[in-house]
């Protein structure tokens, strides 16, 4: 987006070849990549995926599952783990899944973390200044692993949303907006809360299109279900109970609260530069929403 808030000609000229790319039909002409840029991670991510199609349902690893609309596609755990590096993002390990949408102006990524049943006795004494600050200092941390890589410094900016918590759904959710080189991005945090652990589901999108995305992202969460015995009306005495509360599902951690960047960022930049690798990108894409892209149990 420019400063006037309006978008980039660059990024109506992206979007014009992404359409066409999905549509099979002629867009855009970019001179044909380096070598250098044929080889770039994120490209060699994309393409080494196995990606699921919808509408179907894709695995969480053994966890949970996610109904996937039509237009929609998902990458398991490894795969999200080598597209999140390509991204200049730091994986936490823990990653079992991400959710890309046709549009391609946001994306999903899941984390599983089996620490055990999450007592949700907090949810009347949430601090959102102190869970703040604490964030700030755990992506300070962050930073000096993204120096050691070479990567740009990401700085938090404040609460998009300060924490809820539905004790209805047993979900926690929060929105940070961070910022790094000059550009911000918002990742809309939720905690899914289950028998053995919680599911880190973030989304990653800009500033100005959270509002309209939210929608999208929220009806793709409705699909999301832990599978039979892991739900957390199912916790029985003797489970597994977490050492931490509500509290530190927000701020816990340099690996849990690191900012995410987009893809769209990453592509930005490239079309700046001159729009060289976005002609072998687009193919990839165009890949992920074909006929054959690989459905579960095929």
């Amino acid at each position: 987006m420019s400063r006037s808030g309006k978008p980039s000609p660059f990024l109506y000229l992206f979007v014009s070849a992404v359409v066409c790319a999905l549509l099979g039909v002629a867009g855009p002409a970019f001179t044909q990549p380096s070598q250098q840029e044929q080889d770039s991670p994120l490209r060699k991510a994309l393409n080494e995926a196995k990606w699921v199609r919808g509408p179907s349902t894709a695995p969480l690893e053994k966890t949970a599952e996610i109904r996937l609309p039509e237009n929609y596609v998902a990458a398991n755990g490894d795969d999200t783990r080598r597209i999140m590096e390509g991204m200049h993002n730091l994986p936490s390990g823990m990653e079992v899944g991400m959710v890309f949408p046709g549009g391609l102006d946001w994306f999903v990524v899941f984390e599983y973390d089996e620490m055990g049943y999450v007592k949700d006795d907090e949810k009347q004494s949430l601090d959102a200044n102190a869970m703040l600050e604490s964030i700030r200092r755990g992506t300070e941390e962050g930073n000096k692993e993204r120096a050691k890589r070479g990567w740009p410094a990401m700085r938090i900016v404040g609460w998009e949303q300060p924490p809820r918590y539905d004790d209805q759904t047993h979900n926690l959710t929060w929105a940070i907006r961070g910022e790094s080189q000059g550009g911000q991005v918002v990742n809309y945090n939720t905690r899914l809360l289950g028998r053995k652990g919680v599911m880190r589901v973030t989304l990653v999108t800009d500033p100005e299109r959270l509002p309209t995305v939210l929608p999208d992202f929220r009806s793709l969460i409705s699909g999301y279900s832990f599978v039979k015995g892991s739900r957390y009306a199912e916790w029985v005495p003797g489970d597994k109970v977490a050492q931490i509360g509500l509290t530190a599902l927000v701020t816990g951690g340099a690996a849990a609260v690191a900012v995410k960047s987009g893809l769209l960022k990453y592509l930005w930049k490239i079309l700046l530069v001159g729009g060289a690798a976005v002609l072998v990108l687009l193919g990839k894409i165009r890949k992920l929403f074909a006929r054959n892209t690989v459905k579960p149990n095929e």
